[in-house]
């Protein structure tokens, strides 16, 4: 099964990291606003960065990791300067 970190632009212009084994249908989950309780106040997201892991608990560190960045870390893993 395949695991993935992602993380989305927020409609106010805060970035949200989240892990799951579905991207499509969470980021879908996430604009139908029953997604995570953070994002449901700023609809809609968009998908910007994602990152593929075969084991869970690697995605899961990935994860913790990504959230500790700062907001200029998180732009240049997304590759742009928002």
């Amino acid at each position: 099964m395949k695991n993935y970190v992602y993380i989305l632009s927020c409609a106010d212009g805060t970035f949200y990291t989240g892990w799951t084994t579905h991207l499509e249908e969470r980021v879908k989950t996430h604009n139908q606003g029953k997604g995570a309780k953070y994002t449901r106040s700023r609809l809609p997201v968009k998908l910007l960065y994602w990152e593929e892991y075969s084991d869970k608990g690697e995605a899961l560190r990935r994860e913790a990791a990504i959230k500790k960045m700062s907001r200029k870390q998180k732009e240049e893993l997304v590759g742009r300067n928002v």
